[in-house]
């Protein structure tokens, strides 16, 4: 039974490190403790790179788990944000597909463990601070996409 508690773990040291982005951590969780989306200014910490859902999962699934941070879904208004590092907007500014919101920028965050209002998270924040490289991003939002390697046989 020990899946179960890693899976907790997890998901705290997430929302652990996701409300600590904030310049009010106790607000973002008294949010989510009434099942709310908690604001969270874009910042120091990262920026939002926002697409239209249906490429950004295209593109999550050309990048691995372990090489992709945070990324956030909106089924109803049909986008995606994935968490990139603050120096990232030079580095993505000529992707179509890609806006790079502005430092200051509001993105309203259900937890990690659990949907609110419609959101989710599809890669979740997992405590380490783990941010998309742009690199990776820009290849797999490019025209032939970043694609994994083929494993040895």
């Amino acid at each position: 039974m020990a899946y179960p508690m890693r899976f907790a773990a997890m998901h705290e040291a997430g929302d652990a490190w996701l409300a600590d982005c904030s310049a009010h951590p106790a607000l973002v969780r008294e949010a989510w403790e009434m099942e709310a989306l908690a604001p969270i200014a874009s910042g120091p910490h990262w920026l939002a790179a926002e697409a239209q859902l249906v490429t950004g999962m295209q593109a999550l699934n050309r990048i691995r788990d372990e090489q992709r941070g945070p990324v956030l879904a909106d089924p109803l208004l049909e986008k995606a944000w994935w968490l990139v590092p603050f120096t990232a907007g030079a580095d993505l500014a000529d992707l179509r597909q890609l806006v790079v919101q502005p430092a200051g920028w509001t993105l309203h965050c259900p937890p990690t463990g659990w949907h609110a209002c419609g959101r989710f998270w599809l890669s979740c924040p997992d405590g380490t601070g783990q941010l998309t490289d742009p690199t990776m991003l820009a290849a797999a939002f490019g025209p032939g996409g970043y694609r994994r390697p083929t494993e040895a046989p």
